[in-house]
């Protein structure tokens, strides 16, 4: 019950346990489109360009930038935790220039600075920001924070490892530009693959660019012809087949389930978890108004050890929770509730848990 990996549900696990096929194999291929179809319903778009990066999330976010930054490139970059100033990182390295738009950690990104950053800066071409901040459990407006960036001619990227099937994400009804996400969060699937989607807005921009893209494993221009639709596709690398039979068997899951529900189940796990914590004591890092269900943020008790708190959980009671980064180092712990762990039992078990390490 930490911020990630979350449990990966035995039909998941099973599911990677078939034949490998071959990367160019016609039922793999097959295979691939499925996995195109289920990550648009995941991802609330038509894009044609949608598909799992055959790395982490990490490397998702490295694909929109690497594809989308070209040098001199001015990015407005939204920092509210850890993971926006890692896209600060990748508009460094793909030659570009990042205007820093900055908001205390375990607050929200503040929109009228932004736009006074985009009015400052009216030759900026993207705005970046993340949806929902890991390292806070902090979620941001990203339809706001989408429509500035189109009001300003800009296109945006969106980090939505944490939300995606944990809360709403609208990548077509928000006019997100580039997203990406992690296999490992609320998808509950193994690590190592990440979910990405661009819009034809993007798409076109990739066509056109002036220069090569930087990484020859992440051009979408090459990759596209791999993760094509049908048809005769063009070999561009061996792809992690079984774990794509993982990410297939978790987007079926959440298909099953329903977009809505896992949204619902998500919050009401998140509400048991405040009521159970609230009767300990305890009390969250962040404003309810923009609180992640699925990464709780929750202050440590004073006078308690954190390393030594999270050790007992995980020796004496087999559970591990997160705990907190940067700013937030040895103030929070973040306890995860993620996919197939966000359930009553687990639930009832950390707070269970928790009262006897914090007593």
């Amino acid at each position: 019950m930490g911020p990630g990996p979350s449990d990966v549900s035995p039909r998941v696990l099973n599911a990677m346990a078939r034949p490998t096929l071959g990367h160019l194999d016609p039922l793999f291929i097959q295979l691939m489109d499925d996995i195109k179809s289920l990550l648009q319903y995941a991802f609330k778009t038509r894009n044609s360009l949608t598909m799992p990066v055959s790395a982490p999330g990490s490397a998702g976010m490295e694909a929109c930038f690497v594809n989308l930054v070209e040098p001199g490139d001015k990015v407005i970059v939204c920092i509210n935790g850890v993971f926006g100033q890692r896209m600060v990182e990748n508009v460094i390295r793909c030659g570009g220039e990042a205007i820093k738009v900055e908001d205390a950690w375990g607050q929200q990104t503040n929109l009228n600075k932004v736009e006074d950053a985009l009015k400052a800066h009216p030759d900026a071409r993207i705005v970046a920001f993340v949806h929902a901040e890991t390292s806070t459990g902090v979620r941001n407006d990203a339809a706001a924070l989408c429509q500035l960036a189109r009001q300003y001619d800009c296109l945006s990227i969106v980090d939505a490892v944490t939300s995606l099937g944990g809360i709403e994400v609208d990548v077509d009804g928000w006019g997100i530009d580039a997203v990406y996400s992690g296999s490992q969060k609320c998808l509950s699937c193994v690590p190592g693959l990440s979910p990405v989607s661009f819009s034809p807005r993007a798409v076109e921009f990739i066509q056109q660019r002036q220069s090569p893209v930087q990484s020859w494993f992440l051009d979408m221009n090459l990759i596209v012809g791999y993760w094509g639709q049908g048809g005769k596709r063009a070999y561009h690398h061996t792809a992690p087949v079984n774990s794509l039979y993982a990410l297939h068997e978790s987007l079926l899951m959440l298909h099953e389930e329903g977009l809505e529900q896992a949204w619902q189940r998500h919050q009401q796990g998140h509400v048991k978890l405040r009521d159970g914590l609230a009767a300990l004591g305890m009390q969250f890092a962040v404003d309810e108004a923009y609180r992640l269900p699925q990464l709780n943020a929750v202050c440590i008790p004073q006078g308690v050890d954190d390393g030594a708190a999270r050790a007992r959980l995980l020796n004496d009671f087999n559970l591990e929770i997160g705990a907190g980064l940067g700013a937030l180092a040895g103030k929070v712990w973040r306890i995860g509730l993620m996919g197939y762990a966000c359930k009553d039992r687990n639930i009832d078990h950390c707070i269970a848990s928790l009262g006897k390490v914090v007593r």
